[in-house]
């Protein structure tokens, strides 16, 4: 009984012959790595190659197609256009929804013609953590001065004592709209800050 499939080594090790029963029909397999025989069943030999020359790839784009703007990154996406902000205007920005909680301890310096004024704030309580003014009783009868350049130190030496009692070490301060930190009040800040406040 003959074999429907024989295999016969009639050339070097390289070369494979498969032949079926009948000698009339017979594929050779070449696997040397030295010949080079590219199948003609392959995909790549049924794409017909074309030649592209550089003036095709410079050449103007067309004026029918779109235009794209080169050079602008657009954001992945934003809190609030300017179109959503028009039609809800009342509705507050990320930083004021958060800066109650990065920032809870609030300083408020109030100057007036006779004394000074500093008190300290917890903005989701209201809760005044700590206060020091010249018209107290303790500073009215001492200090020469209520109004002047020892008076602000004195102040901010006794913001910053009384915040550290209560466990507050960092304060944040919001200037007033159109409000220069110099002067008197620059004094009152730069005094906190030396006794061991942080501002953030």
């Amino acid at each position: 009984m003959a074999m429907p499939w024989a295999a016969l080594v009639s050339s070097p090790p390289a070369t494979v012959s498969l032949c079926r029963a009948s000698p009339s029909v017979c594929c050779t397999v070449d696997r040397s790595p030295l010949t080079k025989q590219y199948a003609s069943l392959s995909w790549s030999s049924s794409i017909s190659h074309v030649q592209i020359s550089s003036q095709q790839l410079c050449r103007s784009p067309s004026p029918f197609l779109p235009k794209r703007k080169v050079g602008i990154v657009q954001a992945a996406w934003t809190r609030r256009s300017r179109s959503e902000a028009a039609k809800r205007p009342n509705r507050k920005s990320w930083k004021q929804r958060t800066d109650m909680y990065m920032r809870p301890f609030l300083l408020n310096v109030f100057f007036s013609k006779r004394y000074i004024h500093a008190k300290v704030m917890h903005r989701g309580t209201s809760k005044v953590v700590s206060v020091a003014s010249t018209n107290s009783r303790e500073l009215r009868n001492t200090l020469p001065s209520l109004v002047d350049d020892d008076a602000c130190r004195t102040i901010g030496q006794l913001i910053a004592e009384r915040s550290k009692d209560a466990d507050v070490f960092a304060l944040a301060y919001e200037p007033k709209k159109n409000e220069r930190i110099e002067g008197k009040l620059a004094i009152v800040l730069d005094t906190i800050k030396d006794n061991g406040i942080i501002f953030v």
